[in-house]
C-alpha cells in the first residue's frame, strides 16, 4: 500500500513537472502560430500536427516513466532485501557474540575450578611427602641412634691402630670393598669363559663323535661293497673259467669239425679227381664245394633212375608175358590156362 501510494505521488510529480515544461511551450507556441497564420484550415491541421506529437511526446515520457518506476521498485525491493539480510546477519553476529562470550565465561570458570582442584591436589601431595619425609627422618634418626656404637667402636679402632681417624677406616673398607667387588667380577668372567669354553668343548666332541660315527658308518658300508666285490669276483671268476672252459671245447669241436670238413673235401677231390683251388682254412667253401658235389652226384643218380625207369618201361610187356606163363602151371605140374 505504502508503494503504491508513494508510486502514484511521484507520477503526480512527474507530469506536474513535464506539463509545466513542455506543455507551456508548446501552448505558446500554438497561440502564435494562430495569430501568424492566414488560412483557419491551415492552422487546424497545423493544431492537430502539434496535439498528436504532443501525444506520442507525451506517451514517450509516460513509458519512460514507467521504465524508470520499474527500476526503481527494483531497487527499492533490492533494498528491503538487504535490509533483512543485514538484519537477519546483525542478529545472528549478536547471538554468536553472546555465545561466544558465554563459552570464554564458562571457559574460564572450569579454567578457575581445574586451577583449584590442581592446586588442592598438589596441597595434599605435599602433605603426604611431607609426611613421608618425617617418617624417613624417624626412620634414619633412630638409625642413627642404632648404629652410635659403632661410630665409638670406629673411634676405639682408630686408637689401638695406625689410622688416623675414622675417615681414614672408612676409606680403606672401602678400599677393600672395591678391590674385593673387582676381584669376584673377575672370578666371575672367569667362570663364564670357563663355562663357555667347556660348551664349546662338549659342541666339538659331540661334533666329532657324530662324525666318527659317520665314518665307522661310512666304514661298514664300504666293507659290505667290498665283501659284495669279493663274491662278485669270485662268481665272475667262476663264470670266467667256465668261459674258458666251453670255449677250449668249442675250439676242440670247431677244429675237429674243420677236420672233417678238410678230409671229407679231400675225398670228394679224389674221388672226383679234380683240382680244387681252395685254401686249407676256407671251411665255408670247402662245405659249399662239397654241397655242390654232392648236389651233382644227387643229379647224376636221379638221372640213372630215370634212365633205368625207362628201360624197365621198355621192357614191361615181356616181362608180363613171362609172368603170366609161369602162372599158368598149376600145381601138381600142370600149366594154367593162358589168357589174352
Amino acid at each position: 500500500g505504502a508503494m503504491a501510494t508513494m508510486y502514484d505521488e511521484e507520477l503526480l510529480d512527474y507530469f506536474r513537472i513535464e506539463y509545466g515544461r513542455n506543455l507551456l511551450q508548446l501552448q505558446r507556441k500554438l497561440r502564435q502560430a494562430e495569430e501568424d497564420s492566414l488560412s483557419p484550415f491551415i492552422r487546424l491541421q497545423e493544431k492537430k500536427k502539434e496535439a498528436k506529437l504532443m501525444r506520442k511526446a507525451l506517451e514517450a515520457k509516460k513509458e519512460e516513466f514507467k521504465e524508470r518506476m520499474k527500476a526503481v521498485a527494483c531497487r527499492w525491493q533490492d533494498l528491503h532485501t538487504q535490509e533483512a539480510e543485514l538484519k537477519t546477519h546483525m542478529e545472528k553476529s549478536l547471538r554468536i557474540e553472546d555465545d561466544r562470550m558465554r563459552d570464554q565465561a564458562l571457559k574460564k570458570r572450569a579454567e578457575e575450578r581445574e586451577k583449584t582442584i590442581q592446586k588442592e591436589f598438589e596441597l595434599l601431595r605435599a602433605r603426604r611427602e611431607l609426611e613421608v619425609l618425617r617418617n624417613n627422618h624417624e626412620k634414619l634418626y633412630n638409625k642413627v641412634q642404632k648404629y652410635s656404637i659403632f661410630k665409638k667402636y670406629l673411634e676405639d679402632v682408630v686408637k689401638i691402630s695406625q689410622f688416623e681417624d675414622i675417615q681414614e677406616v672408612i676409606s680403606s673398607y672401602k678400599t677393600l670393598l672395591r678391590v674385593h667387588k673387582d676381584l669376584e667380577q673377575s672370578q666371575r668372567r672367569h667362570k663364564e669363559m670357563s663355562q663357555q669354553a667347556r660348551v664349546f668343548l662338549d659342541q666339538y666332541t659331540e661334533e666329532k663323535e657324530a662324525e666318527i660315527l659317520h665314518y665307522k658308518n661310512k666304514l661298514v658300508e664300504l666293507q659290505q661293497c667290498f665283501d659284495q666285490a669279493k663274491e662278485d669276483t669270485q662268481f665272475w671268476e667262476t663264470c670266467w673259467a667256465d668261459i674258458q672252459k666251453t670255449s677250449t671245447k668249442t675250439t676242440l669241436e670247431l677244429g675237429t669239425i674243420r677236420m672233417a670238413i678238410l678230409n671229407l673235401f679231400q675225398c670228394a677231390n679224389r674221388q672226383m679227381k679234380a683240382k680244387l683251388n681252395v685254401p686249407v682254412d676256407d671251411s665255408h667253401g670247402q662245405l659249399n664245394m662239397i654241397q655242390q658235389l654232392i648236389q651233382d652226384l644227387a643229379d647224376i643218380s636221379m638221372e640213372g633212375k630215370e634212365d633205368m625207369q625207362d628201360r624197365q618201361r621198355a621192357a614191361t610187356p615181356t616181362g608180363h608175358a613171362n609172368v603170366r606163363g609161369s602162372a599158368r602151371v598149376g600145381r601138381g605140374g600142370q600149366r594154367a590156362p593162358e589168357r589174352l
